[in-house]
Protein backbone atom coordinates (compact mmCIF):
# COMPACT_ATOMS: atom_id res chain seq x y z
CA UNK A 1 0.00 0.00 0.00
CA UNK A 2 3.05 2.49 0.29
CA UNK A 3 3.35 2.52 -3.27
CA UNK A 4 -0.10 3.71 -4.01
CA UNK A 5 0.43 6.98 -1.46
CA UNK A 6 3.93 7.51 -3.31
CA UNK A 7 1.41 7.62 -6.45
CA UNK A 8 -1.42 9.41 -6.04
CA UNK A 9 -1.89 9.53 -9.57
CA UNK A 10 -2.78 5.81 -9.35
CA UNK A 11 -5.72 6.68 -7.61
CA UNK A 12 -7.67 9.08 -9.68
CA UNK A 13 -6.92 6.52 -12.76
CA UNK A 14 -8.94 3.90 -10.47
CA UNK A 15 -11.51 6.62 -10.32
CA UNK A 16 -11.39 7.44 -13.74
CA UNK A 17 -11.85 3.51 -14.62
CA UNK A 18 -14.71 3.43 -12.19
CA UNK A 19 -16.71 6.39 -13.45
CA UNK A 20 -15.94 5.18 -17.11
CA UNK A 21 -17.66 1.69 -16.10
CA UNK A 22 -20.87 3.83 -14.68
CA UNK A 23 -20.84 5.74 -17.40
CA UNK A 24 -20.71 2.01 -20.10
CA UNK A 25 -23.62 1.26 -17.69
CA UNK A 26 -25.76 4.61 -18.24
CA UNK A 27 -24.37 5.90 -21.68
CA UNK A 28 -25.65 9.47 -20.38
CA UNK A 29 -21.63 11.13 -21.02
CA UNK A 30 -22.00 12.82 -17.63
CA UNK A 31 -19.95 10.36 -15.83
CA UNK A 32 -17.03 10.11 -19.09
CA UNK A 33 -16.65 13.94 -18.72
CA UNK A 34 -16.04 13.02 -14.96
CA UNK A 35 -13.58 10.05 -15.85
CA UNK A 36 -11.54 12.97 -18.00
CA UNK A 37 -11.55 15.18 -14.99
CA UNK A 38 -10.03 12.68 -12.78
CA UNK A 39 -7.37 11.77 -15.56
CA UNK A 40 -6.14 15.17 -15.52
CA UNK A 41 -6.08 14.92 -11.90
CA UNK A 42 -3.93 11.92 -12.19
CA UNK A 43 -1.63 13.67 -14.76
CA UNK A 44 -1.70 16.68 -12.18
CA UNK A 45 -0.78 14.55 -9.05
CA UNK A 46 2.24 12.55 -11.93
CA UNK A 47 3.82 15.83 -12.17
CA UNK A 48 3.78 16.32 -7.86
CA UNK A 49 0.61 18.75 -7.76
CA UNK A 50 -0.59 18.96 -4.15
CA UNK A 51 -3.70 17.51 -3.35
CA UNK A 52 -5.93 20.52 -3.40
CA UNK A 53 -4.50 21.88 -6.85
CA UNK A 54 -5.32 17.65 -8.16
CA UNK A 55 -8.99 18.61 -7.24
CA UNK A 56 -9.10 22.14 -8.58
CA UNK A 57 -8.01 20.84 -11.93
CA UNK A 58 -10.02 18.04 -12.44
CA UNK A 59 -13.24 19.51 -11.09
CA UNK A 60 -12.26 22.52 -13.72
CA UNK A 61 -11.78 19.62 -16.57
CA UNK A 62 -14.76 17.75 -15.81
CA UNK A 63 -16.98 20.83 -15.84
CA UNK A 64 -15.19 21.93 -19.31
CA UNK A 65 -15.78 19.04 -20.56
CA UNK A 66 -19.64 18.54 -19.62
CA UNK A 67 -20.05 22.21 -20.93
CA UNK A 68 -18.30 21.97 -24.13
CA UNK A 69 -18.05 18.36 -25.48
CA UNK A 70 -21.10 16.68 -23.85
CA UNK A 71 -23.64 18.54 -26.03
CA UNK A 72 -21.99 17.72 -29.23
CA UNK A 73 -21.40 13.86 -28.02
CA UNK A 74 -25.20 13.88 -27.20
CA UNK A 75 -26.08 15.39 -30.66
CA UNK A 76 -23.83 13.22 -32.51
CA UNK A 77 -24.97 9.90 -30.98
CA UNK A 78 -28.75 11.22 -30.31
CA UNK A 79 -28.99 11.46 -34.03
CA UNK A 80 -32.26 10.13 -35.33
CA UNK A 81 -31.38 11.43 -39.06
CA UNK A 82 -30.16 7.55 -39.89
CA UNK A 83 -34.04 6.29 -38.62
CA UNK A 84 -35.13 7.78 -41.87
CA UNK A 85 -32.79 6.20 -43.80
CA UNK A 86 -33.92 2.25 -42.55
CA UNK A 87 -36.90 0.59 -42.73
CA UNK A 88 -39.98 1.51 -44.28
CA UNK A 89 -39.69 4.76 -43.41
CA UNK A 90 -36.91 5.09 -46.22
CA UNK A 91 -39.27 3.84 -48.81
CA UNK A 92 -41.66 6.95 -49.07
CA UNK A 93 -40.77 9.32 -51.65
CA UNK A 94 -39.19 6.86 -53.38
CA UNK A 95 -39.80 5.66 -57.30
CA UNK A 96 -41.14 2.90 -57.78
CA UNK A 97 -42.28 1.44 -61.44
CA UNK A 98 -45.78 -0.22 -62.21
CA UNK A 99 -45.58 -4.39 -62.64
CA UNK A 100 -49.71 -4.26 -62.62
CA UNK A 101 -52.47 -1.51 -63.34
CA UNK A 102 -52.58 -0.14 -59.80
CA UNK A 103 -56.03 1.19 -58.91
CA UNK A 104 -57.67 2.90 -55.78
CA UNK A 105 -58.18 -0.68 -54.71
CA UNK A 106 -55.13 -3.32 -56.11
CA UNK A 107 -51.93 -3.13 -58.25
CA UNK A 108 -48.33 -4.51 -58.14
CA UNK A 109 -44.76 -2.19 -58.01
CA UNK A 110 -41.37 -2.94 -58.00
CA UNK A 111 -39.93 -0.63 -55.14
CA UNK A 112 -36.42 -1.21 -53.90
CA UNK A 113 -35.81 -4.39 -55.39
CA UNK A 114 -38.84 -5.84 -54.38
CA UNK A 115 -42.29 -6.61 -55.32
CA UNK A 116 -45.03 -4.66 -53.28
CA UNK A 117 -48.69 -4.36 -53.17
CA UNK A 118 -50.05 -0.93 -53.84
CA UNK A 119 -52.75 1.10 -54.28
CA UNK A 120 -52.92 4.85 -55.53
CA UNK A 121 -53.21 7.86 -53.56
CA UNK A 122 -56.45 9.86 -53.49
CA UNK A 123 -57.05 11.42 -56.42
CA UNK A 124 -54.08 10.24 -58.12
CA UNK A 125 -54.62 8.94 -62.15
CA UNK A 126 -54.04 5.12 -62.47
CA UNK A 127 -51.04 3.96 -63.32
CA UNK A 128 -50.01 1.11 -65.88
CA UNK A 129 -47.56 -1.42 -66.11
CA UNK A 130 -43.92 0.54 -66.71
CA UNK A 131 -44.86 3.45 -65.50
CA UNK A 132 -43.00 5.21 -62.83
CA UNK A 133 -44.37 6.48 -59.82
CA UNK A 134 -43.47 7.84 -56.80
CA UNK A 135 -44.33 6.45 -53.04
CA UNK A 136 -46.62 8.70 -50.80
CA UNK A 137 -47.01 6.75 -47.72
CA UNK A 138 -46.88 2.97 -46.88
CA UNK A 139 -49.80 1.30 -44.84
CA UNK A 140 -48.96 -2.16 -43.63
CA UNK A 141 -47.38 -4.03 -46.66
CA UNK A 142 -48.70 -1.84 -49.37
CA UNK A 143 -47.17 1.02 -50.60
CA UNK A 144 -49.53 4.41 -51.66
CA UNK A 145 -48.30 5.52 -54.85
CA UNK A 146 -49.15 8.91 -57.30
CA UNK A 147 -47.93 9.19 -60.72
CA UNK A 148 -47.44 12.70 -60.82
CA UNK A 149 -46.51 14.08 -57.61
CA UNK A 150 -45.98 17.34 -58.79
CA UNK A 151 -49.26 18.13 -59.39
CA UNK A 152 -50.76 16.49 -56.43
CA UNK A 153 -48.36 19.14 -54.43
CA UNK A 154 -50.16 21.91 -56.35
CA UNK A 155 -46.44 22.69 -58.01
Amino acid sequence: MEWVGDNPWLIWVGVALVLAAIEAATVDFVFIMLAGGALASAVAAAFGAPLALQIVIGVVVAVALLLAVRPWLKRRFNDNAAADTIGVVSLVGRQAWVLQTVTATDGRVKLAGETWSARLAEGAAPATPGQQVRVVSIQGATAIVAGNVLSNRGE
